[in-house]
């Protein structure tokens, strides 16, 4: 990386969010990591940097030379997994996700080749029906079902550990840890336990495995390279955790985009690669709607894997327990 950089930022809706970035000696090392890696490569980097900066990320798009650009990201600790997480995929499910040029999982950075057009910036300037994202769902339930004999490695790698019969749990330590609730609502929630202890004995009772959860794969975290065929990436909100998780975020970004009657074909579209585990069609459906509802525990968790601030004390408290209050409602398959 040349001497003379210049960088533009973007903050986003956050522009008081705290990051690692703001720290002089960390940017310099972490930039020095990228010419690090970008030479072992034999690559040269140019030197207009684009930053990103978020709570949860730092997000450095590197232009280089003769080729598509790289990307740097760096995690809090609650998710420094991603890096090593990202690498152990690229030799298990080498065709569905990205091969990092370089990690290091002891400080949560990697760096990341470009993935081609995101599958949202497909959707702003092409007529795309369900049928992509039923694609999509499949290709994804197809890499779940793959990594069901990993569950224990993911855990290894440092994924946050969510099983099925576990979530009661996670409830319960998510409910205490926030500070955002009121009283009504935590008293509302509390109430709910029983039903949630409910909800995760029925769908262990199924039979599926636990395996990768996303926990938040909607259009703008997945490549689509070519029509048919897509890529998965930003793994830092993942869990091992009921597969079927994952089907609520996707499902909900189309319903956006062609109303509440897609949901049906999309739920069956993602359990077509589970039928002839073992559960009937009725049951894998019935999983489908638990584990909608249930999702809510894996998304409430996510918002806790921030960047320290000393002046919030519980940064995304906020959002988590608007996440937890949607144990409440009704799932609509």
């Amino acid at each position: 990386m040349r001497d003379e950089i210049t960088m533009t930022v973007d903050r986003g809706r956050f522009p008081d969010a705290v990051t690692p970035w703001e720290r002089e000696t960390w940017r310099t090392a972490a930039l020095g990591w990228i010419r690090e890696q970008l030479d072992a490569h034999g690559l040269r980097a140019g030197d207009e940097l684009q930053v990103r900066l978020r709570p949860w990320s730092v997000l450095v798009r590197v232009p280089v030379e003769g080729r598509e650009p790289v990307w740097f990201k760096a995690n809090p600790r609650p998710s420094a997994f991603e890096g090593s997480l990202t690498a152990a995929l690229a030799r298990w499910v080498p065709e569905h996700v990205l091969t990092p040029l370089a990690v290091d999982g002891t400080r949560g950075w990697s760096l990341l080749p470009d993935g081609g057009d995101l599958f949202r910036q497909v959707l702003a300037r092409e007529t795309v029906g369900p049928g992509a994202w039923e694609d999509l769902l499949r290709q994804y339930a197809t890499l779940q079902r793959t990594l069901t004999p990993y569950a224990g490695d993911l855990e290894r790698l440092g994924v946050p550990t969510a099983r099925t019969r576990d979530l009661p749990a996670v409830f319960d330590r998510l409910l205490a840890s926030n500070t955002a609730l009121g009283p009504d609502a935590r008293a509302r929630l509390t109430a709910l336990r029983p039903r949630v202890v409910d909800w995760c004995d029925e769908l262990a009772a199924v039979g599926v495995a636990d395996s990768l959860d996303h926990a938040d794969l909607h259009d703008g975290q997945l490549f689509r390279p070519e029509p048919g065929r897509f890529t998965f990436f930003d793994w830092g909100d993942a869990a091992v955790s009921h597969p079927f998780c994952s089907l609520r975020v996707t499902a909900e970004r189309a319903r956006d985009h062609y109303g509440p009657g897609v949901l049906p074909r999309l739920r069956d579209a993602y359990l077509e690669p589970w039928r002839g585990t073992g559960p009937t069609p009725a049951g894998l459906r019935r999983a489908a709607s638990l584990a909608w509802r249930l999702s809510s525990l894996g998304r409430a968790a996510s918002w806790g894997r921030m960047f320290p601030d000393p002046d919030r004390p519980a940064p995304g408290a906020r959002e988590s327990a608007e996440w937890l209050l949607d144990l409440l409602n009704e799932p609509p398959l």
